[in-house]
């Protein structure tokens, strides 16, 4: 049986502003009161993982233990098909800036470009269906966890189009959708998103 979450303090185990937004955005109706890892200078492990639940494992685990408190984790990316999958486990890596290219940090418009960059190799008729994916994985200080995964189909646009969102939003429209994540209300976004779907099976199991 799936042991149950209590309402009280939740570690969000992520230095990413724009998912911690948006994870509480989700948890908020549930009686949980999240905190960041970065508002609490939890360190960042290596994700050495070779997998989006790895990952996230990792990331639930370190803070989980750090802290004393149920923490959760989210490892997201972007999988395009006619890539192989790439950029996957990698997405945020493909937007890190090296120490030639300005002051280190993470370009997300560098990163979609580089998507992009290489679909445009494949010729005029490439397939540009693509997919984001999000595992989540709650942990436990004694070392329990739980993964829920959640996938949301689409295809890459380009040029960028909306300023709403974060990553590689941008670029991503889903399917049946009009517009790109990034051009989307937040609540209309979080309605059909990966994250959303993954926080159904979250909720359902958990609440």
């Amino acid at each position: 049986m799936t042991r149950k979450l209590t309402p009280g303090h939740l570690v969000i185990a992520s230095h990413n502003e724009g998912k911690v937004r948006e994870i509480t955005a989700l948890l908020g109706p549930h009686g949980i009161e999240p905190v960041s890892a970065g508002s609490l200078g939890l360190p960042e492990p290596d994700e050495t993982g070779t997998t989006f639940a790895q990952n996230a494992a990792l990331k639930a685990l370190a803070s989980a233990t750090a802290s004393g408190l149920p923490a959760l984790a989210d490892d997201s990316g972007l999988e395009v098909a006619a890539l192989g999958g790439r950029p996957g486990v990698y997405t945020a890596d493909w937007a890190e800036r090296q120490w030639f290219e300005g002051e280190p940090g993470r370009d997300w418009y560098m990163a979609m470009g580089k998507v992009e960059g290489l679909l445009a190799q494949q010729g005029p008729a490439v397939d540009r269906s693509a997919a984001f994916v999000c595992t989540l994985c709650l942990a436990w200080p004694d070392g329990e966890t739980v993964l829920f995964e959640g996938r949301a189909e689409g295809s890459l646009v380009w040029p960028p189009r909306g300023t709403m969102g974060f990553g590689y939003d941008p670029v991503f429209q889903p399917r049946n959708a009009a517009l790109t994540f990034a051009q989307m209300e937040p609540a209309a976004k979080h309605a059909i998103s990966h994250r959303a779907k993954a926080f159904e099976k979250l909720v359902a199991a958990l609440f």
